[in-house]
This record gives C-alpha cells, sequence and structure tokens, in this order.
C-alpha cells in the first residue's frame, strides 16, 4: 500500500473532490470511518449538497473557533490517499475504516485514546482506495504534532500489508538519490534522450570518483569530460569549497543553464563526501609488479567475508567501494557489454548506501585496487575480465543477502537487478576464455600423452573416449597426482594393442591408479633412480627438481 500526503487551505474544495461522480474512476463515493463514527455522509443521504455542506462545517468547527483566536493555522487541511496495489484482493469498507483509523492514530492526527484529537474522515470513491481528509487543529485547539507524518504512515501500512495478507511493498531508508521530477522526464522524451540531464550527470560524477584518487584529480577528470560543464566553489583562503556540474544545453525557460550540486544528484556525492572516500585509498608502493585486475578480483572475492562479519561499519564501506568498481568496469570493457554493466552499475548504486554509517578506511585495498585496474590499457581477451565478474557475482549475492538481513528492501531489490546484468555480461564474456582454456588443457594433455605413449598416441586422441580421459587426467592431477607418470603407469600395466578403446581403458585405469596416496617427494625421486638404474643412467638435480609436482595455476603461470 502507498500512502501520499499534502496539505491544503480549503476543507469545502477537497470534499468536493471526493464526492464528484464527474471524475473518473470516482464511483459511489460513501464514507467508510470518521472521527466519532457519525459524522454526515453526503454520498448516503438524498440531500447531498446540504449533507455535504454540514460535513465541511463539522470538519472545520475547531478551525474556525481557533482563528476567532487568533490561533489558526494557514493550511489546516490535511489530507492523505491510500491505494493498494492491482494484485491485492478488495478490501471491505469494515477494513478500510480500519486502515483510516490506524493512519491517522499513526500520523498524530487522532492518537489513540486522545478525546481532543483532529476531526477527519475517510472517503471511498474506488475499489482499491480511500481519502481520510482531516482537519490539523483539535479540539484543544492546537495544532496537530503530524511530523515525519509520510513515515508514521509508511511503517503503519508495512505492518497492514503484513496483517491483511496483502502485497508487501519494497520500502526505502530515505538513503537514495533523487528521482528526476515529471518535467525532466518529459524533457528528455522531447529531446529523445534516453536519460534525463540529472541521471547523465550523476552517472558522470560517480564515474569521475571511480577514476580519480584526490580531490583535485576528481576536479579535473570533471572539467575534461565531454558535454560537462563544471563549476568549482571556492573558500576565500583557496580551497575548494564545492562543485556544480551542468549538462551543456541543458537549459530553463530562460535559456539559463541548470545546474546541479553533488548533494542533489545523490547524497554520497557531495565534496566533503567525495574527499572522505578519496582519502581512503591506498598509496601503490608494491616492490614487484602485480596485475591490478588479479588485486581487484581478489579484492571482490574477499567481499562475501567482510559483509559476514559484525562490522556493519566496514561492510558498508564495501558495498561503497564495490560500487566504484562497477562504476569504473564499463571503461575497461568490450563495447558489446557496455550497456549491461552500465545497468549493473546503476542497479547497484541503490544498493551501496544505507543508514549505516561507513568507515571508508576499512576498504582501502579494493578502492585502490580499482583505481589501478582502470590505469591499465583494456586486456586483450576476455579472461581477466570474466574472471572479475565472477567474483562480482558472488559479491552481489552477498551483498543482497547483507541488506535482507537488515531489511533494506529497496537495496535487496537493487542487488537481485545488478545479478541480473551482471551475469549476463559474463556470459557474454566468459564463453570465449573457457573454451580457449580448455583447449589449452586439452593440448597439454595430449602433449603428454605422445611423450607417454608415443605408440598409441594418435589412437588415444582419436578415441571417442579421449575426453573422458583428459577428464580422468585433470581431476587426478588436481589431486595431487603427475599426469605423466600415471600415463606411463597405465600404459606400463598392460599393452594397449588389442584394446578396442585405448582411451577407454587408460581412463579405468587412471581412475584406479589415482585413487593411491599421492607418492611422496622421497618415493617419487626413488622411483626415478630405480628406472635410471635398470636404463643405465643417472638422474640430475634438474630432472628431480622438475619431477616435483605443482598446481595447475602453477603451470599456467
Amino acid at each position: 500500500m502507498i500512502a501520499k500526503i499534502t496539505g491544503g487551505k480549503d476543507t469545502a474544495n477537497l470534499i468536493h473532490y471526493l464526492y464528484d461522480t464527474k471524475k473518473k474512476g470516482h464511483t459511489d463515493p460513501h464514507l467508510v470511518a470518521s472521527w466519532d463514527g457519525f459524522a454526515p455522509d453526503p454520498g448516503r443521504t438524498p440531500d447531498f449538497d446540504a449533507t455535504k455542506r454540514a460535513l465541511v462545517a463539522d470538519l472545520d468547527l475547531h478551525v474556525k473557533q481557533a482563528a476567532r483566536l487568533g490561533r489558526a493555522p494557514e493550511k489546516h487541511v490535511w489530507h492523505c490517499s491510500i491505494r493498494a496495489t492491482k494484485t491485492d484482493r478488495h478490501l471491505s469498507d469494515e477494513e478500510w475504516g480500519d486502515i483510516g483509523r490506524r493512519i491517522v492514530a499513526a500520523t498524530g492526527i487522532a492518537p489513540d485514546g486522545d478525546p481532543d484529537g483532529c476531526r477527519w474522515v475517510a472517503v471511498r470513491h474506488a475499489p482499491d482506495h480511500i481519502h481520510i481528509a482531516a482537519s490539523t487543529v483539535r479540539a484543544d485547539l492546537r495544532t496537530a504534532r503530524h511530523w515525519n507524518d509520510y513515515l508514521t504512515a509508511d511503517r503503519e501500512l508495512a505492518a497492514v500489508e503484513k496483517e491483511y495478507g496483502l502485497f508487501q511493498v519494497i520500502r526505502g531508508d530515505r538513503t537514495a538519490a533523487k528521482r528526476p521530477t515529471r518535467a525532466e522526464q518529459e524533457k528528455a522524451k522531447r529531446a529523445g534522450q534516453a536519460r534525463t540531464a540529472r541521471e547523465h550527470l550523476r552517472t558522470t560524477v560517480r564515474t569521475a570518483v571511480a577514476a580519480a584518487t584526490s580531490t583535485e584529480e576528481f576536479v579535473h577528470l570533471l572539467e575534461h569530460t565531454d558535454d560537462i560543464l563544471v563549476d568549482i566553489k571556492h573558500f576565500p583562503s583557496g580551497d575548494v569549497r564545492g562543485y556544480t556540474v551542468a549538462l551543456d544545453g541543458d537549459v530553463n525557460a530562460q535559456q539559463e543553464l541548470i545546474w546541479y550540486s553533488g548533494s542533489e544528484l545523490s547524497p554520497d556525492l557531495s565534496l566533503p563526501k567525495i574527499r572522505k572516500r578519496l582519502e581512503a585509498t591506498e598509496p601503490q608502493h608494491s616492490p614487484r609488479r602485480v596485475n591490478p585486475w588479479h588485486q581487484a578480483t581478489a579484492a571482490a572475492e574477499r567481499i562475501p567475508h567482510h559483509l559476514d562479519g559484525n562490522d556493519d561499519a566496514a561492510a558498508q564501506a564495501h558495498l561503497a567501494a564495490f560500487g566504484e568498481a562497477l562504476d569504473a568496469l564499463p571503461m575497461r570493457a568490450p563495447r558489446e557489454i557496455r550497456p549491461q554493466l552500465w545497468q549493473a552499475a546503476e542497479a547497484f548504486e541503490r544498493a551501496t548506501r544505507s543508514r549505516v554509517q561507513a568507515e571508508h578506511q576499512h576498504a582501502r585495498a579494493l578502492r585502490s585496487a580499482v583505481r589501478a585496474m582502470v590505469r591499465e590499457p583494456a586486456p586483450k581477451d576476455g579472461a581477466l575480465l570474466a574472471m572479475f565478474l565472477d567474483a562480482a557475482i558472488l559479491a552481489v549475492i552477498a551483498a543482497a543477502r547483507w541488506h535482507q538481513l537488515r531489511h533494506h528492501d529497496q537495496q535487496v531489490a537493487a542487488a537481485q537487478q545488478t545479478l541480473i546484468h551482471l551475469q549476463a555480461a559474463y556470459e557474454q564474456t566468459a564463453t570465449a576464455p573457457l573454451t580457449a582454456l580448455a583447449q589449452q588443457i586439452v593440448e597439454r594433455h595430449i602433449l603428454l600423452i605422445r611423450q607417454a605413449m608415443p605408440a598409441h598416441a594418435e589412437q588415444v586422441v582419436e578415441d571417442p573416449a579421449f575426453d573422458a580421459l583428459t577428464a580422468a587426467l585433470a581431476t587426478a592431477e588436481k589431486a595431487g597426482h603427475d599426469p605423466k607418470q600415471l600415463l606411463q603407469q597405465a600404459t606400463d600395466e598392460r599393452a594397449l594393442n588389442d584394446a578396442r578403446s585405448p582411451a577407454r581403458v587408460l581412463t579405468w585405469r587412471i581412475e584406479r591408479l589415482s585413487t593411491r596416496p599421492v607418492p611422496s617427494d622421497r618415493a617419487r625421486v626413488a622411483r626415478m633412480r630405480s628406472a635410471a638404474r635398470r636404463q643405465g643412467t643417472s638422474v640430475s638435480p634438474a630432472a628431480v627438481a622438475a619431477s616435483q609436482p605443482q598446481p595447475p595455476q602453477a603451470r599456467r603461470r
């Protein structure tokens, strides 16, 4: 359920609107509840006009009394519409009446048990919603305390949804960026733009933050961005105080540029908040060359661990830094997947903010890795990008779980939407490098087979069961066995001349041999020396070192 609350000066106009059957969708208007249960109902009497005037007079009674004392507020009309979603069942008048009573009580218009509460009525003129019309002057002629009435009404409606079994609306925590206005949306549509100026500027500023390592560099990046105008505000001392941005050509009716401050674009894009994040970027002083894509991937892989901890401030910092990684990613991605990555970054932007105060120093390593990644040339193949996207998908899943445990409904929905775009980008990116990686493994196994059994190598490679053999070799290698030695042992056990499917025979032998314990280094060296003695040769130290099994990752490097 959604509540919309407004204020006004004229009770008569509001009541006329609520009972106007000429309006589209206004059918059978009638009261479902009132302050005392006995308010006159124009919709249920033959003398409509007289009853309507009586209802207005009753609602304004205390307003007129306060006016004679000079205490009546100018805006004394409180108007709240409550609408059910399209999928909800039709509620009865009694249920809508109960909802109306709960809302005026929760908002402070007419608290439970307060005989001096404001006068109000709930009018139903359509099956799916009601309107509450109330005076804000109490019976004791004081003005009602209904501050934050939208939030209190929203909390009460959340409870109503659960109790009545209605659709539970995704609610925010007032940390979301301001949405474009209807006028901004219509203006963008007329100009043939997919996004409003506000949204375009927000994305541009977020990308600059993701790439910058200092406030000075952030300003420099903005000033050198096409179609963006920047106005830097300074203190009398000359230090940067703030900034505003405008989209070139975006003007108002007076042909003046429309400027936006950072905080108007998003709560986390004010200069003080940007500066705080940039100060928490770890400088790069590594004595050895480290691939920044590997660094960024490793940092992203640690995010689920950070989110599983008990430090919410650190977790929030990692979410913000990961959002910067997604903002920066399209700059180093192939053109064909940039739309998906832009959409992922825009969706996750909502999941980077909550009421939890971030301690950005906890995410120094991730933020630093992202900056280093941006400064690298785009990878020539998709392996590095696919590797990062794989880690990013797991990070987003962990983010959704973290927000869900804290009842951050909008952030959960944003993370789930992000996941859709990242998975699509991963599917487009990973196919080629995974195919190439699989081919490399196959080629290495073919080489091993030719070395171990040159007489049967071509027959084995051509065998339909060859894929099963390579799978068995990969599994054995992962367990610590030397695949070349396993092949030699399997070949030595029995000749393959009579085998109809040599690859299948070898597969079962490898499966059996790989179940044995992995030979120790001493046993492996002893076996080499024994074989060398039989052949009348010796074993060199280099051959001993080469015989030591290495993990697959080391061999690939």
